[in-house]
């Protein structure tokens, strides 16, 4: 007599090899419901917001205000990160950040970015440079938690004081 091939325990590997296979090549559409920048901002790892509010403070407060939200010497960060995903904000941060250079790459031709050069050459506002941070072994080892603590901020997750340690 010859063995039953066909028993309960082969019966269940095929099923499941079925199941394995058709879920390997079945293709499923799914409708992306979630903004842009929570797209980017999830691309990046996460980071420590506690840690990122300390080099915020120990780097940028002093031209962009101890809550971000700017200061004579530099804008206010908050709606600037709401406006970015993960990629430009590293960018940015790393390399010399030139508010005319930004704003020319986005749009030259904008009503702002006319506006924004039509101060500067009457004065009444400066051209903004932020130096590179890429050298700097602070931010470059905390650029992630920076991020986390000012998307934070921008989100309105996080207040302007001392965020708690997890």
């Amino acid at each position: 007599m010859s063995p039953n091939l066909f028993g309960p325990q082969h019966r269940l590997l095929l099923a499941l090899a079925t199941v394995a296979a058709l879920a390997a090549g079945c293709a499923v559409e799914v409708q992306n419901t979630k903004p842009a920048q929570a797209l980017a901002r999830q691309a990046m790892p996460e980071g420590e917001i506690a840690i990122g509010w300390r080099v915020f403070q120990q780097k940028c407060a002093g031209c962009h205000g101890a809550a971000a939200t700017g200061s004579a010497n530099a804008p206010d960060l908050l709606p600037r990160l709401r406006e970015m995903g993960s990629h430009q904000f590293v960018s940015l941060v790393l390399r010399r950040y030139d508010s005319i250079l930004v704003a020319a790459e986005s749009d030259p031709d904008s009503a702002s970015h006319s506006a924004m050069v039509e101060k500067i050459l009457q004065g009444k506002e400066k051209a903004l440079v932020m130096p590179a941070w890429q050298g700097d072994p602070t931010v470059t080892a905390h650029i992630i938690d920076l991020y986390a603590y000012l998307s934070a901020r921008a989100d309105g997750t996080q207040g302007p004081g001392r965020p708690s340690a997890r």
